[in-house]
């Protein structure tokens, strides 16, 4: 199954979560220090909010997310048969989860990403395995750790 993602930067993000909730009639699938996501399941969405008070616009990227690894690949053969300019990241740890995905941006510069969530990290080995990707990664595109990764107008680090 496919679904539109829409990540935005909320100021606030227990209201924000609150009010979510409400709009879309679900829970949060995950709630982690500064970060939320919702699998909305009509209209098939995946919500991501992001707290970030001091960001200039609310919203942070827009994404695919697809099923598989394979359908992440066979988007970065069109996107690349079709010129454009592509950032692959393949096992990232974005958002509290390993991912594919990869990366094109609008003309105006609006960045989409198309991805696949290949490890959800729900349980509580996620902190460990973060600080192992954070001792092994450069920080200094922007991020301040692995759970800051879309903060940077979503290119993930790691």
């Amino acid at each position: 199954m496919s679904r539109l993602q829409l990540a935005l930067n909320v100021a606030e993000l227990d209201s924000a979560i609150d009010f979510y909730t409400q709009m879309f009639r679900t829970e949060p699938h995950k709630v982690r220090p500064g970060y939320a996501n919702f699998e909305v399941e009509d209209p098939p969405l995946k919500l991501v909010l992001i707290e970030n008070p001091s960001a200039t616009a609310p919203l942070n990227h827009l994404g695919v997310e697809v099923g598989t690894t394979s359908e992440v690949h066979a988007e970065t053969q069109r996107f690349g048969d079709l010129g454009m300019e592509m950032d692959i990241e393949d096992g990232i740890v974005c958002c509290h989860a390993e991912q594919d995905k990869v990366w094109v941006s609008d003309p105006s510069g609006t960045r989409w990403e198309v991805y696949t969530v290949t490890d959800d990290l729900m349980d509580n080995s996620y902190a460990s395995r973060a600080q192992n990707l954070i001792a092994l990664t450069d920080v200094s595109a922007g991020a301040t750790a692995i759970e800051d990764c879309c903060a940077d107008g979503g290119l993930c680090v790691g």
